[in-house]
């Protein structure tokens, strides 16, 4: 119960502590609203004007927000937080039959509790609901026999993740059929007529209301030239997400040393070649961003529960995470500046981090000593969401100062976005309802373009 409750605090408690972040969650929800006011749910529109950049799934779960009369912070967010949270229950539930309870509880704490996938369940962007039915269709075809059943099951998740964030799933899932015969349970009539039974009527219809300009966008545009193309401007190197990797899963990050590698279980082959194969190909991709990984963050923390699990000593595997929570205060300064204007712009102190460390280390070797073995994971997952809650309280009030719009706007409702940062711009222009322009585009005397 203590579990559970800590849980529903650390994913409900603090959705409108901040306003909404970066560039793509005002536009999104902006959408949503969009949807949820005008009564079509089949054209996504920004502030007007028709915006295929992304699949229509997370415009339908926020417009229902909306139409449930929340905040404008909740209403897009609450959706993502459920999902995430029903997703959780869901995972449990299936490693627990494809391994144990013990492993399922495990797990589930290590994902609940690592960095990324709490920070992605706050905002509302696409890759929570992504990973939710990505992961979905990726567990349910585990097992040494994959009925008629649950290939369906399969195929609708996989149908669910596309209308999430397009073909990438379905790329994603690719191993899945390289690695055994499996593949032939999902291409038989049942599972393709469900999966195309879910994912085409949206397509078709938004196709037919906009023409080739919607192919153009969303597939060309957005998924071909995401991969290949640098006018997208998020071009990095290919080993970007190595360190990013890291960040998504802290502090459980060290625990990828015990990680078992023995392939001759079906279960692990499946794991790692998901993650590998997913982890290279969007490594490869030319456009990078940190949530694109998140996909691979479930798989990993069976892989990372199954480690300590086989330890010899998982009390003493565990001591260098629950000291790494200790950097959570100096996270605290960095993120609201690394939000605003970018890591560089941070400055992080690696000597004040060492002390800090050290210390969490010396608690926790303490706490060892007058703990028993059995109850020392528990533990240290119910800390680190202790921790994180304390983060979320922490930080969020700086992150909605520093790093959004609602601030500016409840004070002032400009009629221009001061300042070159592109998440005041498209901030104000959610909580305007209107396109809000630059003020340094805008002659505020003549209300027209500077040329």
């Amino acid at each position: 119960m203590v579990a559970i409750a800590l849980g529903l605090a650390l994913y409900l408690l603090n959705l409108s502590a901040m306003g909404l972040v970066s560039v793509d969650e005002p536009r999104y929800a902006a959408i949503g609203q969009a949807m949820a006011r005008t009564g079509d749910w089949v054209t996504p529109r920004l502030w007007g004007a028709p915006w295929f950049e992304k699949p229509v799934l997370l415009y339908w779960i926020t417009g229902v927000g909306y139409k449930l009369g929340l905040g404008p912070e909740v209403a897009p967010r609450l959706p993502v937080a459920l999902v995430s949270l029903a997703f959780l229950v869901f995972f449990w539930f299936r490693v627990r039959t494809l391994w144990d309870q013990n492993l399922a509880s495990l797990a589930t704490g290590l994902l609940a509790t690592s960095a990324g996938w709490l920070a992605y369940s706050h905002i509302a962007i696409t890759d929570i609901p992504l990973t939710a039915a990505f992961s979905t269709a990726l567990l349910l075809s585990m097992g040494d026999n994959l009925t008629r059943r649950r290939a369906i099951a399969v195929a609708a998740a996989l149908g669910v993740a596309v209308l999430a964030k397009s073909i990438l799933a379905l790329v994603l899932f690719a191993p899945i059929f390289l690695l055994d015969r499996r593949w032939r349970k999902l291409i038989q009539l049942a599972p393709v007529a469900t999966f195309l039974t879910v994912v085409l009527p949206w397509h078709i219809l938004c196709w037919h209301r906009s023409g080739d300009e919607f192919i153009r966008v969303l597939f060309l545009e957005h998924q071909l030239g995401r991969a290949t193309s640098t006018a997208l401007q998020h071009v990095q190197p290919f080993w970007f997400y190595i360190p990013v990797l890291l960040m998504l899963l802290f502090p459980w990050f060290p625990l990828l040393a015990l990680a078992p590698r023995d392939l001759r279980d079906s279960r692990l082959r499946t794991l790692w070649a998901t993650v590998g194969f997913g982890f290279v190909f969007l490594s490869a991709v030319v456009n990078k961003l940190p949530h694109y990984v998140l996909p691979l963050l479930p798989a990993l923390t069976i892989l990372l529960a199954l480690g300590l699990r086989k330890a010899a000593k998982p009390e003493r595997a565990i001591i260098l995470p629950v000291a790494l929570l200790g950097l959570l205060p100096l996270t605290a300064q960095v993120v609201p500046l690394a939000l605003a204007h970018g890591l560089r712009a941070a400055r992080i102190s690696w000597g004040e981090a060492a002390w800090v460390i050290a210390l969490g280390l010396g608690a926790w070797l303490i706490s060892q000593r007058i703990s028993s073995r059995q109850f020392a994971l528990p533990v240290a997952i119910l800390t680190a969401g202790i921790c994180f809650l304390w983060f979320e309280f922490r930080v969020f009030p700086e992150i909605d100062h520093t790093a959004t719009a609602r601030p500016l706007w409840l004070a002032r409702h400009p009629d221009c976005s001061p300042g070159k940062q592109r998440f005041l711009l498209y901030g104000l222009s959610y909580y305007a309802g209107r396109t809000v322009l630059d003020c340094q585009v805008l002659d505020p005397q003549h209300d027209s373009i500077v040329r």
